[in-house]
Parts: C-alpha cells; structure tokens; sequence
C-alpha cells in the first residue's frame, strides 16, 4: 500500500509541475526500472502503449528520460536527484518569468482609492502567511516585534529574514510561549531580545474558545498581522489579518494589548 500511495503522489506532484497524466506515470514507470520498451512501460504505468511514445519523447525533450536507439527501442529515466534539479530549475525560470511579466503590467484605471490608513486584508493558509510575514520583516526599518504561538512559526526562512533585520539594525524582539522555543530562537539569533511572553490569552484560556493564536507580528509600529487557526472545523488551517497604518484601529488594538505583556513595545503615546 505504501508504493501505491508514493506512486500515486508522485504522478500528482509531477503534474502540478507541468506534466501532463501519461508523461508522469510514464516517468513514475521508467524510476521503478532500469530500463524498459514502450511495451514494459505501458504494462506498469496503464498508459496506452501508442501514447507511451509521445510521452516519453516528451520527457526526452525536458532532460528527464534517455532513449537508447535500438530495436525495439529502450528508454531510461535519468537518477531521480538529476530528475528534481531539472524540475526545480524549470519552475525557477517560469517562476521568474511570471515575476517579471505580472511586474511589466500596466496599472488599470479605477475610480477608488486606498487610504493606507484603512488597510485591513485577510489571509489563508499556512505557506502564504509564511510568505507576507517573512515579507513585512524584510521591509522593517525602525522596530520588529513577533510573538510566536509555536515552534512552527519560527521556520528558517523567517530566522534568515529576522536576522537580516538585525544586520539592518532593526531592533528585534521576540515573545515566546515556552521556554524551550524561547532557547532555539535565543541560539538562531543571538542578537535578538527573546523572551517568555506573559500574554495569557495566546494560550487560549477562554472557556469554549478552539481558536489558537498563532502569531503576532508588529513593524515599525505601523504594520501588524496576526494569525489564528481552530483545533475544530477546518482542520486546524491558519487564517491571518495585517493591517497598515498607524492610526489604523487593529493596530492600535493590538499594540496596547502587547505591550501588556510585552514591556519593550510599550508606547507611552498609546494607552
């Protein structure tokens, strides 16, 4: 069951990297083999055995497959490490190639305006909050502040933008809610002031309350995100909200409930 189950997530990886269904349980076919005929192939993969031969020429094209001239022909897949770097750089260049032509869109006419004092977005999931938190460290300029609900959201990525901020000379604080988190990010950044957070309420304290705090994030005293996710309902997904603007009222809101607890954000212009 388990090679089902590694055969079927395969197929399905490989396609949302851009092969069509037969050219990856082609390539899925010719990994289990040394080598192999369109015949053999198409006994392992259950692709036709005339459609095998467009798959594989396919699959020659993008450097993931071999074919050996003979008769009858022989194809062989290409090590699996060779296999992913090709894939990994294929999805770098159109990544960067999207980048660069979404950046070359002309701007479209609208009658409305945003006032960045009102900003208020919402996000969902995990990977893309990552992304907007990792985002708004790297645009610090005076002041960082996150407090981490688990070890989770402390990823590498953030550390390396958290430290970047501290070359920039941004001071950082950051709150956790263990002291064995509170260790790992003391030794992942030496320069940071890490610190137990005394904010009760991350912990969910409320009675009848599923809803976990996941993260708090302040910039510059202007720019705030805070992620949730519910141990009920949707599976434990994290939503987040992050609003601009210092006179914005979520973050007002959240500035004076964190420096409840947090007695290096403290703002004697606030509260």
């Amino acid at each position: 069951m388990e090679n089902i189950s590694n055969t079927e997530q395969a197929i399905e990886l490989l396609q949302t990297l851009g092969l069509k269904e037969y050219e990856a349980k082609s390539f899925v076919a010719l990994t289990r083999l040394p080598k192999a005929t369109a015949k053999e192939i198409s006994d392992i993969s259950e692709v036709p055995r005339t459609r095998v031969y467009d798959a594989v020429r396919v699959l020659e094209s993008k450097g993931l497959v071999e074919i050996q001239h003979s008769n009858p022909q022989q194809f062989r897949a290409v090590g699996i490490d060779e296999a992913t770097a090709t894939l990994r750089a294929e999805y770098e260049d159109k990544t960067d190639t999207l980048n660069e032509a979404l950046d070359g869109l002309e701007p479209a006419a609208t009658a409305y305006e945003t006032e960045p004092t009102h900003e208020v977005w919402a996000l969902s999931g995990t990977t893309a909050i990552d992304s907007r938190t990792e985002q708004l460290v790297g645009e610090a300029d005076e002041e960082i502040v996150l407090v981490a609900g688990s070890a989770a959201v402390v990823t590498d990525s953030l550390v390396s933008e958290l430290d970047g901020a501290i070359g920039r000379n941004v001071s950082t604080v950051v709150a956790t809610v263990s002291d064995t988190l509170r260790e790992e990010v003391t030794d992942a950044l030496p320069a940071a002031e890490v610190f137990v957070s005394g904010l009760e309420w991350l912990q969910g304290s409320i009675p009848d309350d599923d809803t976990e705090i996941t993260r708090i994030l302040l910039v510059d005293r202007s720019t705030i995100l805070v992620g949730t996710s519910r141990t009920m309902g949707d599976g434990g997904a994290e939503h987040a909200v992050f609003g601009r603007g210092f006179d914005n009222g979520l973050v007002t809101i959240v500035r004076r409930l964190m420096a409840t607890g947090l007695p290096s954000v403290d703002d004697p212009g606030v509260g």
